[in-house]
């Protein structure tokens, strides 16, 4: 089965977004939140024609918000011209499939299918590609029964392009068959990628290669600071979820020590766990990564509220727990008072501007003092005829002296922890 691409090439479609306050949430939460949902229509390809808003204690079973407010927005849209609602709320299939009733000829999506739809999208590689597929189908699976009579009325756009061909009982187990097999051909595809993966970052953990990762939240500025540090040439768009593939360059740091810089997909509150797990190869490289920078945008009005959904998803990667740098990305767009809270909030952290080039050389220094944490020094004496050591040794070490002998090189080398054993027959007065 090809990927599926929920979205056509059609004027852009008017929506009507809908955001849910639950429990203690404050007004100001709710609106960047649906500040948030809009961004995230837009970028699918929507145009928001207007907003709507609930609190509740707890959600309906049936219809998420209640029933009347249900009634209330289908009511608004159908005003409006609205071809397609937006919660910003994961529905239940049943919740989704009862709001299509109530909302007849009015498409229905959640937040996870609309950020599913812009990741389809910008999926570039046949990686990318695959794992957005597998991801739709995970989505798609369950709601298969709910959507064919809804799709029956409907005539394309954001959110109804899957494998559905037609009503009935006994074509719809066909499609549940077919979607399973797809789940499971996609899986093992990724799977041999995942293998693939583990091999180069085995043939660099073997070369005393050190490894940071960039993460962050979406439209943080990573590609703007992939680009501004190693030249990369990576797509910069002012878009959520702009760039899904990782991106790996060298970068060079002091006394001519290489280490490898990954981007990686940015990440968001709510990131969709079939996301998650269908990128779980690709955000591999965050977990076996030596150290991350966090990338934060500095001006966003939700800063802090990004800086953890970033850590909640680094929880679920297991990488909670790694080393890490944050870097305030875009302080040029503070003032001299956001500078001094930031600094005085979080001590140790690294103020740049990508898209100026300044504040790049603190990164460099940091990246250095995680380096000096992992290294050992040591006194060696190299023979000339193990030349191939000692060139290996001046792209993965620090030389601090190096004097040439009657007997060969002898240096003194802060060096990977993970190379004693492969150099211990070099250290000075042993054999």
């Amino acid at each position: 089965m090809k990927q599926t691409s929920f979205v056509t090439e059609k004027e852009a479609e008017k929506a009507v977004i809908v955001g849910v306050q639950i429990g203690t949430e404050s007004d100001w939460e709710a609106e960047q939140t649906l500040n948030e949902l809009e961004q995230l229509a837009s970028t699918a390809g929507a145009e928001v024609i207007d907003r709507v808003s609930q609190r509740l204690s707890k959600p309906n079973v049936r219809t998420f918000i209640g029933p009347g407010k249900a009634e209330e927005i289908f009511e608004t849209a159908k005003s409006a011209g609205a071809d397609i609602v937006f919660f910003d709320v994961d529905l239940s299939p049943s919740q989704q499939k009862n709001l299509e009733d109530i909302m007849t000829n009015i498409k229905i999506l959640d937040r996870t299918g609309l950020i599913l739809d812009i990741f389809a999208q910008h999926a570039r590689s046949a990686e990318g590609k695959l794992q957005v597929e597998l991801a739709q189908m995970n989505y798609i699976l369950p709601r298969l029964k709910g959507m064919w009579g809804h799709l029956e009325r409907l005539s394309g756009g954001i959110g109804t392009r899957g494998p559905t061909r037609g009503p009935g009982e006994t074509q719809l187990e066909s499609d549940k068959r077919m979607i399973r097999k797809s789940i499971q051909r996609l899986t093992n595809e990724i799977e041999e990628l995942k293998k693939n993966r583990a091999v180069q970052r085995q043939r660099r953990q073997k070369q005393g290669i050190f490894n940071v990762s960039l993460v962050g939240y979406t439209n943080a500025g990573k590609s703007t600071l992939l680009n501004a540090l190693t030249g990369a040439g990576v797509l910069v768009e002012d878009k959520l979820f702009a760039t899904l593939e990782s991106t790996t360059r060298k970068l060079s740091v002091a006394h001519r020590k290489e280490v490898v810089l990954s981007d990686t997909v940015g990440f968001i509150k709510k990131l969709p766990h079939q996301l998650v797990a269908a990128f779980r190869s690709t955000l591999d490289e965050v977990r076996m990564a030596d150290l991350l920078l966090h990338v934060v945008d500095a001006g966003h009005p939700r800063m802090e509220g990004q800086i953890k959904a970033v850590e909640d998803v680094l929880a679920k990667l297991d990488a909670d727990e790694k080393p890490q740098i944050l870097l305030f990305n875009k302080i040029d767009l503070l003032d001299d008072a956001d500078l001094e809270r930031i600094k005085r909030v979080y001590p140790g952290s690294v103020l740049v501007s990508a898209l100026k080039g300044t504040g790049l050389e603190g990164i460099q220094e940091a990246i250095e003092r995680e380096l000096r944490k992992r290294t050992v020094r040591l006194h060696l004496l190299i023979p000339y005829t193990k030349g191939a050591f000692l060139q290996r040794l001046y792209g993965t070490g620090t030389i601090i002296s190096e004097t040439h002998t009657a007997e060969g090189t002898e240096l003194v080398v802060d060096m990977p922890e993970g190379d004693l054993d492969e150099y211990a027959q070099f250290e000075h007065g042993g054999s």
